[in-house]
Formats: structure tokens, C-alpha cells, sequence
């Protein structure tokens, strides 16, 4: 518990003086009258809803839009730390300072709300110079209600939507001007108000003063042994065990560890810590995971995840007896020498393959492959809430597989990552100094050097094994469906899924050793949100680097005479062409592969064989996207009639947004919900701007995955049953802005819709019901305004 956490005690008890203090200095106007203060003042406390009775409308209607880093104006509602800190006026997320930015993560860069005011925040409830009644969240909460938005129309002109927009965030001093100056800019912003019975309930808590619970639900022992268990594993003494939780920790300091048997709604942090197990956790905060934690004994510790789950910020990793079993047996049954503890740095941390030369390859990758699934949802998820930068390098949908431990060279030769070391090195390893130096260092020098090392020491292995076969490809062991996943990009952000989602894709990855723990830290563990342009540029660079090598493997299962020609469909244009002859070793076209391939189409072939030997763990058929036959869904299902439009291009795919989510309602029961996935095509993703110019809008396509999984949607469509028919001839004679506009007219859930909340819950509902412990609430920064102006992007 932060101490943040236990001041909400005090807060509490506090919050009547407080408020008698606001509301005697207030003067006339205030709404209470001076002769019946007294009686108002007991009414409004008396009255005042308890925080259990608020948080459900909290979650459902403030953290949808203040839950991740990029909430307007930092006002971070997803803990009642958050609603104690406030706002600020500065941002988590600017892409053009030229330092780094102060570290402001809720509960973990300041403890106390005198500690959040020194950093710039400021009170958004009351303070002692605030009447409760007249406090940025009360009057932001009014100025909504007293000026509803037109239903069902396109937001006016005045209300931004962009998340780069400029914001306002008015201290307590400033909203009566914020408040003449934008009448629509109330909370919740942009969206259809609140009903009256909520409205009435939060506007009741925030007049009391935002009163918030000190009770803290006890953790049960059973529960407390396992974390109790955790704690001791981990603070082993022997150099080994405190070589193991250092590297146990840098890959698992964002995760929701969930302990095996608990409750789907709890969830724990490990953190390094200045107490030791058996005392109140006293975390260490550093940059990044690898940072220097000081000179004095520290501790790693479990410790309870704070406040509601996000969504995009949820990553579970399960862990209990069976996964300290499964750690001994990975990392201590050999013997494996060490003398000494590597160092803390940014150069111990930006190459692992040095920082844990010691501990076994072979015991490093098994680990990452026994949780691909989340080791890859960690690239995409956690708190970067705004990634286009990091996302940009990727394509919109691909398929990503993992080379068998048993074929990658780094594993099965200890000379392989001793010699190839030097040569993966991150740019976190050296920031500071001359840009353009460092970045020949870790791509010319670097990333190429590599390139051509491992494609000698494989040219090698092949020449004698008759090169790479299917067995070389992990299959999961038979038990583990994190070996094929999808992954889709949503514009700035993305999404992970296992199995391979969608028709055959345009690029495919297989990941070994060192590129998946070089994507780790490049993007996980290296990556500071707060960080400054040059190591935004560096990191996005690297990863270009690090695409194209998962790029390049997979091309190794190819024939030899198609890969290079491939290639060049991935990466069109003059400029592409010239970063290639830059930056990345020829592609191999000399190697053969150990594959006969029986039709034409290798690429798909391979692709498809891999799913074949899944064995159960994965659909092999995809009977909407994939469909061969003139229908593979049941007939009258809802799934039948969008075959018609899955995995289809057309010019009516470039108007719909990057995720909608449709829900196809019966006469009863729940809607059936499936997301619309736009496969966005690009000439190349070899670029850090002007994506536009690289769109070709024409080669897009629509994936339709049943369900819901990503974390932003951009849209809701609300369908009978019985029109899903009409839907989907609608939909695909859409030819202008025009057409689509109707199309919303007809189907869409607008932000200003009657049933915009009805249906977002209904979303929600279902994504809790059918998988609560891993999800989380939705975010809504990105959801969509069409208007007949919009040009497609």
C-alpha cells in the first residue's frame, strides 16, 4: 500500500473541516444561504454518496476517458491516488522535447499530495482555498449537464477530438474563465450526457467534497503465503538467485501477476524495494527497470495493483507454486558458474545478452516462449497509451511464429551470443553524445554487422542439415497456443492475438532468441515514455532494424529464388529501395530451404502448414475470413453473412476506422459482438513520417475477428439480426464520405447518441463476462466523430 493510499484515511476524516472552512469563506452566490449554511452543510455530508456507491459510475464514465497516461491533463482517475493528485498542465506525451520530461507515474514518483503539488499538479475536488462545491470537477461536471450535447449529430466544431490538441486544464483559479469560454468542454467530454440519476450522484459526491474510502480489502492468506512464497524466491542470497530475480524482474516489472487460484480481479506488482519482506513495502522508483537502485540493501517485493484495470495497461502473468517449480527447473537445474553480479547502467542495461551472459540461452528462451503471448502484448500494451511512433514500424495485420529452441544457433552454441554480443547493443546502452554517431553505431555498425554474422553462421548449419524445415518453426511443445499470434496495428496503438487471424497476410515474422529479447528491451524495458526526441527517434529506428530481421527469417523457410523479390513488395518505392542499401544485409538468396514446397504458393503454404501442426491449440480454419467454399458458417448465422465482406478489398474499406466494433443484436439476450479490423495497406512501413504519402488505400482490406480485443475502439454499429443483410450491402456500396455518412446515419453509435453508454456497457459486459481475467475497461480517447468533411485515412 502507497502512501498515497493510507493518507486517503486522513483525507476522509479531514474532508468536513475542510469543507466548513470552503464554505464559510464563501460569499454570496455559493448556494447556500448564510442563515441556513449550518442545516445545508449537515444536509450535503449526510446526503453524500459513500465511495463504494460512486466508483461503478466512475469506472463506467470518468476512467473510460482518464485511465491511461494520455488522460487529459494527466487526471489519472483509475485510483483514488489519482483523483487526490489532480492534473497538470504539462504532458506525458510530447514528441518533440529535447529533454527528458519529470517522471510523474501515480504511485511511484510521489507519495503524498504536498509531494504531487511540488511537481505541478493541482486540485481538481477542494483544497482549504477551494469550496467544494465550486471545484474543477464539480463545475466541469455541470457545465455538461447544463449544456448537452445535440443527440445523434456530429460534435460541434469547437470540441477536439485530436489526441495532440491543445488542452486547457484549469487550475481551480482559472475555471470560471475555462468555464465562460467553453461551454462544451464539461465532463464527460464529447459524449452524450450523463442520465440524471448519475448525473445526481456524482454531482452529490463531488458537492460533498470527493469523499474516498481508506478501506483497503484484506488479502487472504492463503493468498498472502503465495506472495510471502514469491518474495522469498526471489530475495534468495546466492549470486544465482539474485542474478535470476534481477532478470525476472526487468521482464516482468509492468505485469499484472495474477496468483494461481485467486480471484480474477485481483491482481499484484513485483517492485524493488528499500524495506525488506514482513514490513510495509517502500518502493524504489527509477527511470527504467535496469536503473541503479542505489547502494543500500533492496528487496523485491509483491505488492497490490491499485485502482481499476485498464485494458490497455493489463498484461497477466500467472504465478504461484507451479511457476516457482517451472523457475527452478529452468534456471537451476544445471550448474552454471558466476563470481561476480554485473553492474547497473544503461550500457548493463541496453545489451542483456552481456548483463546475463551467465545465466543459460537456453533458460532465457524457454522463459520468454512459455509466455510469448505476453512478452509480445507487452511491445504493445502497458503504459505507452500513444504509440505511433513505436506502432508506425509495423505492419496492420501479421503473423508471428518462434524459431524451436532446438534450431536457433544462439541457444544450442554458447560461442554464438559471446561473439555476436558486441553487435546487439541497444541505443539506450549509449544516450547522450552525437546523434548521428550513435546511430551508425547501433544500425550500420550494429545491426547490419549482425545481419551478416548470423546469416554466416546459419548459411553454415544449413549447408550441412539441408536447411530450415516446419520442425524448425516452435510448435508450442503441444500445450502452449502462444506459439502462432496475430497482431494487428490500430494506427497509434495495437493489439495481440493467438492463432493466425484473417487471410493469408502481406509479412510474417519467426522470432528467435536474440530478437526477442532485443524487442523486449527496446521497446519494454528500455523505453521511457518520458524520454526525449533523439531517444524516441533511436528507439523507433532500432525497431525498423529489428522488423525487418523477424522479416528476414521467415523468408529463410521460402525458396531461395522467391525471397528477394518478395522482399521488394514489402518495401515499394525509390526511398524504400535507398534505406534498404543503407541499413539492411541483402536478403539470402543463395541458402536453400529444407521445405519442398507442392503449390505455387509457398508463402501461403508455409504459413498454413504451421497452423496444421497446432494440434488442437488453435483453430486451423478461419470460416470467416478464410472461407474457400461458397459459405463455411452456419447458415443464417451472423457469422455467414459477414463472409461476404471479410477479408475483402474494395473502395468502400478506406472509410471505415481502424477498429469497429459490431454488435449484432437478437431478440433477446446479449448482442454477438465482432471486431471490424481495417488491414490498412502500405507501399512500406520503412518510414518515420508522412504515412499518408506511403497509404495505398486501394489494397485495403476488412478482418473480422469475433469477439472483442482491442483496447481502443474507434466505433460501435448496432445491427438486428435481422438487417445484417442490409449492413453489409450498405456497407460495400459505399463509394464517397457521403455514403458512409449514411451508412453511420443508419447503423452507427455516435459519441452524441442516446445509446452511445447503453452500448459501450454492453461491450464491456461482454468482455467481462467471457474472460475476466484479462479484461479490463476500454478506453474511449479514440473513439471517432464521421463527419461528411472527413477525408479517409
Amino acid at each position: 500500500m502507497s502512501a498515497l493510499t493510507l493518507s486517503i484515511r486522513r483525507y476522509a476524516k479531514t474532508v468536513l473541516s475542510i469543507i466548513l472552512l470552503s464554505l464559510v469563506a464563501t460569499g454570496p452566490g455559493s448556494g447556500f444561504d448564510d442563515e441556513g449554511d449550518g442545516e445545508a452543510r449537515g444536509n450535503a455530508m449526510a446526503s453524500a454518496p459513500q465511495w463504494s456507491t460512486v466508483q461503478p459510475t466512475i469506472e463506467k464514465r470518468c476512467i473510460v476517458c482518464h485511465g491511461c497516461y494520455d488522460a487529459p491533463c494527466q487526471l489519472k482517475l483509475s485510483s483514488p491516488d489519482g483523483l487526490l493528485r489532480g492534473g497538470s498542465k504539462d504532458r506525458v506525451y510530447d514528441s518533440s522535447r529535447l529533454k527528458d520530461a519529470p517522471l510523474s507515474r501515480l504511485g511511484i514518483d510521489a507519495r503524498t499530495v504536498e509531494e504531487w503539488r511540488k511537481l505541478g499538479f493541482f486540485s481538481v475536488t477542494q483544497d482549504a482555498g477551494t469550496p467544494a462545491h465550486s471545484s474543477t470537477l464539480m463545475r466541469l461536471l455541470e457545465l455538461a449537464h447544463t449544456n448537452p450535447l445535440p443527440q445523434n449529430a456530429p460534435l460541434p466544431d469547437d470540441i477536439g477530438l485530436d489526441v495532440h490538441r491543445k488542452l486547457s486544464c484549469p487550475a481551480p483559479d482559472e475555471i470560471d474563465a475555462y468555464v465562460a469560454d467553453h461551454p462544451h468542454g464539461g465532463m464527460p467530454y464529447g459524449t452524450a450526457a450523463l442520465s440524471d440519476e448519475e448525473f445526481h450522484l456524482l454531482s452529490s459526491w463531488a458537492r460533498a467534497g470527493a469523499p474516498l474510502s481508506g478501506h483497503v480489502d484484506p488479502i487472504p492468506p492463503e493468498i498472502t503465503a503465495n506472495t510471502d512464497a514469491i518474495e522469498t524466491f526471489l530475495n534468495g542470497p546466492d549470486l544465482r538467485d539474485r542474478l535470476v530475480a534481477r532478470y525476472l524482474y526487468e521482464h516482468l516489472f509492468l505485469a499484472h501477476l495474477h496468483i494461481e487460484g485467486d480471484s480474477p480481479h485481483r491482481f499484484f506488482r513485483l517492485v524493488r524495494s528499500k524495506s525488506p519482506p514482513g514490513t510495509p513495502v517502500n518502493e524504489i522508483a527509477t527511470r527504467r527497470p535496469f536503473d541503479d537502485p542505489g547502494s543500500a540493501p533492496f528487496y523485491y517485493r509483491v505488492t497490490p495493483v491499485d485502482g481499476t484495470i485498464l485494458h490497455k495497461e493489463h498484461m497477466v502473468y500467472e504465478i504461484g507454486p507451479e511457476r516457482l517449480d517451472r523457475y527452478r527447473a529452468l534456471f537451476f537445474s544445471d550448474e552454471w558458474p558466476l563470481d561476480t553480479l554485473p553492474d547497473y547502467s544503461a550500457a548493463a542495461g541496453g545489451n542483456p545478452f552481456t548483463t546475463f551472459a551467465a545465466i543459460p540461452a537456453r533458460s532465457r528462451y524457454t522463459f520468454l516462449l512459455d509466455d510469448a503471448l505476453y512478452f509480445v502484448r507487452s511491445f504493445i500494451r502497458g503504459p505507452v497509451c500513444y504509440g505511433q511512433v513505436a506502432v508506425d514500424v509495423i505492419e496492420d495485420r501479421f503473423w508471428v511464429s518462434f524459431l524451436e529452441p532446438e534450431a536457433d544457433i544462439s541457444v544450442t552454441d554458447p560461442t554464438y551470443l559471446s561473439a555476436a554480443a558486441p553487435l546487439l547493443e541497444l541505443p539506450v546502452a549509449s544516450e547522450g553524445g552525437n546523434l548521428r554517431a550513435r546511430a551508425s553505431s547501433f544500425l550500420s555498425e550494429g545491426a547490419i554487422k549482425y545481419q551478416r554474422f548470423r546469416d554466416q553462421r546459419y548459411q553454415a548449419k544449413w549447408s550441412s542439415d539441408g536447411g530450415p524445415s516446419y520442425d524448425d518453426v516452435w510448435d508450442g511443445d503441444g500445450s502452449n497456443p502462444d506459439a502462432a499470434l496475430t497482431v494487428f496495428r490500430n494506427f497509434d496503438n495495437a493489439s495481440v492475438i493467438t492463432g493466425f487471424a484473417g487471410d493469408v497476410p502481406e509479412t510474417a515474422w519467426v522470432i528467435d532468441f536474440p530478437l526477442f529479447e532485443r524487442i523486449y528491451y527496446d521497446l519494454v524495458a528500455g523505453f521511457d515514455v518520458y524520454g526525449n526526441v533523439e531517444h524516441q527517434l533511436t528507439t523507433r529506428l532500432y525497431m525498423d532494424s529489428l522488423r525487418r530481421e523477424g522479416e528476414t527469417i521467415f523468408l529463410s523457410f521460402l525458396p531461395a529464388d522467391m525471397r528477394r523479390q518478395l522482399h521488394k513488395q514489402w518495401y515499394r518505392g525509390p526511398l524504400a529501395r535507398i534505406v534498404d542499401w543503407l541499413k539492411e544485409q541483402p536478403v539470402d538468396n543463395r541458402a536453400a530451404t529444407g521445405i519442398t514446397y507442392r503449390t505455387d504458393s509457398p508463402k501461403s503454404e508455409f504459413l498454413l502448414t504451421l497452423l496444421e501442426r497446432g494440434g488442437g491449440l488453435w483453430p486451423v480454419s478461419d470460416p470467416i475470413n478464410r472461407c474457400d467454399r461458397a459459405r463455411c458458417s452456419d447458415q443464417g448465422s451472423s457469422a455467414a453473412q459477414l463472409e461476404a465482406i471479410a477479408s475483402r478489398n474494395g473502395a468502400w474499406v478506406k472509410f471505415l476506422p481502424d477498429i469497429a466494433i459490431l454488435a449484432v443484436e437478437g431478440d433477446t439476450g446479449p448482442p454477438e459482438l465482432f471486431t471490424l479490423a481495417h488491414d490498412k495497406a502500405h507501399s512500406n512501413v520503412a518510414f518515420l513520417f508522412r504515412e499518408e504519402n506511403r497509404r495505398e488505400p486501394e489494397e485495403d482490406r476488412l478482418t473480422i475477428v469475433p469477439g472483442q480485443f482491442a483496447s481502443y475502439p474507434n466505433l460501435f454499429f448496432r445491427v438486428s439480426r435481422q438487417s445484417l443483410s442490409d449492413f453489409v450491402n450498405e456497407l460495400t456500396s459505399v463509394r464517397s464520405q457521403e455514403d458512409f455518412m449514411s451508412v453511420v446515419a443508419s447503423y452507427g453509435v455516435r459519441r452524441s447518441s442516446e445509446l452511445f453508454w447503453q452500448t459501450y456497457d454492453a461491450v464491456q459486459a461482454s468482455n467481462d463476462t467471457q474472460d475476466p481475467l484479462q479484461s479490463g475497461l476500454l478506453d474511449l480517447n479514440r473513439y471517432q466523430d464521421p463527419k461528411s468533411d472527413d477525408t479517409p485515412q
